[in-house]
């Protein structure tokens, strides 16, 4: 038997919000590494959060691109960790 679908609607408090959204953050950029490795795609992702934080994942091709256009962008940082041998932003 799966599981029920989840009601999706916006989280009131703020801590749980913002908790929701670091774990949901990774596991969405995990995701679009996945994706760009198991169908060779170009990928692009760009997330901000509520306070406008930058988050972004690019495969190989895009990332002279995306750390060009961040590096001129002052006050847009960039989070990244490491997966195997790729770099995820």
């Amino acid at each position: 038997m799966g599981r029920g679908r989840v009601q999706l609607k916006r989280i009131e408090n703020k801590v749980n919000r913002q908790v929701t959204f670091s774990k949901r953050r990774s596991g969405l950029l995990k995701k679009a590494h996945e994706i760009s490795v198991l169908c060779d795609a170009e990928v692009a992702l760009i997330v901000f959060s509520t306070k406008g934080k930058l988050y972004e994942y690019s495969t190989d091709s895009w990332l002279d691109l995306s750390s060009s256009s961040s590096s001129s962008s002052p006050g847009i940082q960039s989070v990244g960790f490491s997966l195997g041998n790729s770099i995820i932003s």
